[in-house]
């Protein structure tokens, strides 16, 4: 019998997923296998229709391209899908259509691309007894037991390109430029941003900031004679004592914190006492769009390829992963135990100070 797999991609997009999907079919079409898209995440294998090929056809010129030829869901959780029951919405879990799906179809495997949500789910669906790899994916570096993500790089890019924009403007209008990016729970992207981008203050959640403290190194810096100032924020910093600031807290619709607002509030806390104009700017979902760096692109095809050659040897519950130059595996247990946060004591942290960055302490 021919070896049939199945890959979909969950969570929120990011440049690098075609690149991943690519990979697998060309890996796979060269073994003679066959590869079934799942539309839409997990939810793909509740509608017949979303189920589809993918051969070399069909793959063919989607390395440069940003988002997923598959779609995606950050809502669609087998264990708890919504359905509508008499005017009211209820969570149900339909984990054992997706398994009879997935047996219907005569998937080998099934390659789950996605984030901390997804690969637990895929490690939950694994406990029920479906063969699966795990692809990490995230622009917000904050999986274990992987030195990067893919589309993390990419992101990166977005944010220190916006910096170096709103350096000139800042400093033209002697002005405050407050740039709001993504991350959620962990500061990797402004922090490595910031750096990259000359910020002046950047504030992470993994240091609650003082308010005092971030007006003072803005004054100080105006006495020194530099009569602008660029903040870099991300979206899950908050102040000492206070709370993140969220559009949408998890339950209801949401099944995950919606974060954003920071930079606003940020705005107005500064506003109080500074009397410079300040200006903010959310980058939002920028950061997810767009034509993939080349680095995102080699490494979602690398991981592509490494997927297959863990089903061929029958490796699963593991996640493909980077360790210094080569890619290998782990359990994806062991990947989503925690999140990969910022260490506040650490190397990248300690040296981001000694260039003269303000981080809120």
């Amino acid at each position: 019998m021919t070896t049939r797999i199945g890959i979909l991609t969950g969570g929120g997009d990011c440049p690098g997923l075609n690149a991943v999907i690519r990979g697998v079919v060309k890996a796979a079409v060269g073994r003679g296998w066959e590869v079934i898209g799942i539309e839409d995440g997990f939810d793909g294998f509740l509608h017949h229709h979303k189920c589809r090929p993918l051969g070399l056809e069909e793959v063919r010129g989607i390395l440069p391209r940003g988002g997923t030829i598959l779609g995606t869901s950050n809502r669609g959780n087998p264990f708890s899908f919504p359905i509508m029951r008499e005017g009211k919405v209820e969570l149900v879990d339909v984990s054992e259509e997706v398994r009879s799906r997935i047996d219907q179809l005569g998937l080998t495997a099934l390659v789950v691309v996605g984030g901390d949500g997804s690969l637990k789910i895929a490690q939950e669906m694994m406990r029920r007894g479906v063969p699966i790899v795990g692809v990490p994916k995230t622009i917000d570096n904050d999986l274990l037991e992987t030195d990067v993500t893919f589309g993390y790089n990419t992101a990166l890019e977005t944010a220190t390109d916006a910096l170096d924009k709103l350096h000139s403007t800042a400093e033209s209008h002697h002005r405050v430029m407050v740039l709001e990016v993504m991350g959620r729970y962990a500061g990797w992207i402004a922090l490595e941003s910031g750096i990259a981008g000359g910020a002046d203050v950047i504030l992470i959640p993994e240091i609650p900031y003082d308010i005092d403290k971030v007006r003072e190194s803005i004054i100080a810096r105006c006495k020194r004679g530099r009569r602008f100032s660029v903040v870099v924020v991300a979206e899950g910093a908050y102040p000492s004592g206070g709370n993140r600031v969220v559009l949408e807290a998890a339950g209801g619709k949401s099944v995950v914190e919606r974060l954003g607002g920071v930079g606003e509030a940020l705005s107005r806390e500064l506003g109080g006492v500074l009397e410079m104009d300040i200006r903010v700017t959310v980058l939002g979902h920028l950061q997810r769009g767009g034509s993939p760096s080349t680095f995102d692109r080699c490494i979602g095809s690398r991981f592509g390829v490494k997927a297959v050659e863990l089903i061929e040897s029958q490796s699963f519950g593991q996640m493909v992963c980077l360790k210094g130059r080569h890619i290998t595996s782990v359990p994806i247990e062991d990947a989503v135990r925690s999140l990969n946060l910022i260490d506040p004591s650490g190397e990248m942290v300690r040296h981001a100070e000694a260039l003269g960055i303000m981080l809120g302490r």
